[in-house]
């Protein structure tokens, strides 16, 4: 089956179902045409939003919404073990072994409505983690056909060497922002670069709207600024930052909110000048570029 491009801008549905908004069917088949019309094709899971419900949400309403599934692509993510009355997990741990992996993708196809998955990730690192074991279940997923490519969720760079000693590894979904920008010189986008993994990233607008320290506000006064420049929203020009960077990120948002959403597409379309990106990470750091 051929890979599929992501969307330059991946809808994150962590606050879709209980975990946030608590969209019924037909409001999840509207935000998902939604998305769609204005260009936005890949949906982010994972196994535990909503306690391991917003899949089955999803699922049932992409069951009945008549939209194509070679339209969109579906990425979804396995490994943490949330205590939650739908699983018999008594501690919060990570769970690597092959038979677990297998279940849980093939769980996630069947509560996604779906025959594939186009992204599987493992969600975060375990320091118990079996390369062997974890490469037998990932091989054994794409010869049956129900993923297509494979990454890794919060891994460094060192924990992403270790996996690639069995398997290629292409995406590593990360936190990065204006606000958490440490990847950028840590050597963990650096690495990505080099090994050519695509980065993902969640948590895109950082803290800047929900914190009001002296970084937020420095960073609003002069994004608001810049906006009447780029005749585009604060949050519109956070997301075009990133899209700066040349290991070509993608940002996941979380927002249901569709004018919001078609807002932050606008994103896609312009390109923020040198000095004003520099700029903003400056307002971010408090300090002159070294």
């Amino acid at each position: 089956m051929t890979k599929t491009p992501f969307s330059k801008i991946i809808a994150g549905t962590m606050t879709w179902g209980i975990w946030g908004k608590k969209l019924d069917k037909n409001q999840i088949i509207d935000l998902m045409n939604s998305c769609i019309e204005i260009g936005i094709t890949t949906f982010d899971h994972a196994d535990i939003y909503g306690g391991y419900t917003t899949e089955s949400d999803f699922g049932n309403a992409f069951g009945e919404s008549q939209i194509k599934r070679e339209d969109i692509q579906l990425i979804s993510k396995c490994g943490i073990q949330l205590p939650s009355e739908n699983r018999n997990t008594k501690i919060h741990h990570y769970n690597y072994s092959k038979s677990h992996i297998i279940w849980s993708a093939e769980n996630s196809l069947k509560n996604l409505k779906t025959d594939y998955l186009d992204l599987f990730l493992l969600h975060r690192p375990s320091p118990l983690m079996q390369v062997d074991e974890i490469a037998e279940a990932i091989e054994k997923l794409k010869a049956d056909g129900k993923i297509l490519d494979v990454g890794v969720s919060n891994f460094t760079p060192s924990q992403t060497d270790l996996i690639e000693t069995k398997m290629k590894i292409n995406y590593n979904q990360i936190q990065f922002s204006i606000t958490h920008f440490e990847p950028m010189l840590n050597g963990s986008l650096d690495h990505m670069q080099l090994h050519k993994i695509k980065p993902i990233c969640w948590s895109p607008m950082g803290s800047v709207f929900k914190k009001t320290d002296e970084k937020s506000i420095r960073i609003k006064e002069l994004a608001s600024q810049l906006s009447l420049k780029y005749n585009v929203e604060t949050e519109v020009l956070l997301i075009a930052w990133i899209l700066k960077h040349p290991s070509g990120i993608l940002p996941v948002f979380g927002t249901t909110n569709k004018s919001r959403i078609a807002n932050l597409m606008k994103a896609t379309t312009i390109e923020i000048e040198l000095e004003d990106w520099f700029a903003l990470w400056t307002a971010s750091t408090g300090n002159p570029v070294p």
